[in-house]
């Protein structure tokens, strides 16, 4: 796979007015205006091959939107370079915008008072899509995503998400290389999610378009991503692939264990268990499966009650990241040492 976007020491400061209380400081700001500077993306470098789908994913203000917004144009970086299949998105927005597909969750590119239909006939015009590709581009939208079900609505009179699915189809009309997608399931239920995570997924193997993904849903990256970049404070604290991110941080396991009569907590005693906590004939203990694994758990226990059933549960992918952002950097050095991941 050849590197299709290439980050360079990019860093974004924007600079936000003090504003002074009281009206004598209203008055005085009239006159004399101070500023602070905001570092919203500070140095951050990564490259993305064609065809990836990317989790770009963070807490709020970590930088996340700033960045996409810098990659597709909208922002001028502060310092550093931004560059996309070539080219420099600030300095070729016309030829660079037929390239990308945006969606940003909040906001859509739809006409609001007009069909979804004459909204895509008038981006088919826009971006001189020839009549062949769009037609089979409809054929696809309709098989996944069902936009025949409501292609001929105002797009005010549609549900959000039918027009989150809209959006993605608008957003990938021309056949753009990338697609940048900034929470495209936000508000949405659990059977519309799946529905545009298969679609994003068809899309990325069928037409090779790579995708990046900011997300506060963390079943979106795992479903659809092999490679995660996380950023707080503007950044990188992390860039490589979602399982050894999850070997890294998830080492935490837990077990529920039902046993065949009621279980008193002061029975029990185990090494190596901090939380163990115990409700009827149900135990539940959370432990770290580098200190203690399973087996040698389930092994004491025999010896003091009698399990009829037991399930062991890892680490999801919001418990990780919750870690990662807790405990950073003993981690992260053992990353970096044991596998070469690229730690911010």
């Amino acid at each position: 796979m050849s590197t299709l976007i290439k980050v360079d020491h990019l860093r974004k400061v924007f600079k936000r007015q003090v504003r002074s209380e009281g009206f004598a400081g209203t008055i005085k700001d009239l006159f004399y205006r101070r500023y602070t500077d905001k570092i919203a993306v500070n140095d951050i470098s990564f490259t993305i091959d064609r065809g990836e789908i990317v989790g770009y994913i963070g807490p709020n203000g970590a930088g996340k939107s700033t960045t996409i917004k810098m990659l597709s144009g909208i922002l001028v970086p502060t310092e550093g370079i931004g560059e996309v299949g070539g080219l420099v998105p600030q300095k070729t927005r016309k030829q660079y915008s037929r390239r990308i597909g945006v969606v940003f969750g909040q906001r859509t590119q739809l006409w609001w008072d007009i069909p979804v239909s004459e909204s895509f006939k008038l981006l088919k015009y826009m971006y001189r899509v020839p009549d062949q590709e769009y037609k089979r581009s409809l054929e696809l939208f309709s098989d996944v995503l069902r936009i025949d079900e409501f292609i001929s609505a105002p797009v005010r009179q549609l549900s959000l998400g039918q027009r989150m699915r809209a959006d993605l189809c608008a957003a990938l009309l021309h056949n753009p290389d990338i697609l940048y997608l900034d929470e495209p399931t936000i508000g949405l239920d659990v059977v519309v999610k799946e529905n545009i995570r298969d679609f994003i997924r068809q899309v990325n193997q069928e037409r090779k378009t790579t995708v990046i993904l900011t997300t506060h849903d963390m079943s979106d990256i795992e479903k659809l991503c092999s490679r995660v970049i996380v950023i707080d404070h503007g950044k990188i604290m992390y860039d490589g692939a979602l399982g050894e991110l999850k070997n890294i941080y998830g080492t935490g396991e837990t077990m529920v264990i039902e046993a065949a009569e009621p279980v008193r907590r002061d029975g029990l005693s185990l090494p190596g268990i901090a939380d163990l906590a115990c409700d009827g004939k149900t135990v539940t203990i959370k432990y770290d499966k580098t200190v203690v694994n399973s087996t040698a758990i389930l092994k004491t226990l025999m010896n003091k009650i009698t399990i009829t059933d037991f399930v062991v549960h890892p680490s999801d992918i919001e418990q990780i990241i919750r870690k990662m952002y807790e405990n950073p950097l003993p981690a992260a050095e053992a990353a970096a040492s044991s596998w070469g991941g690229k730690i911010g």
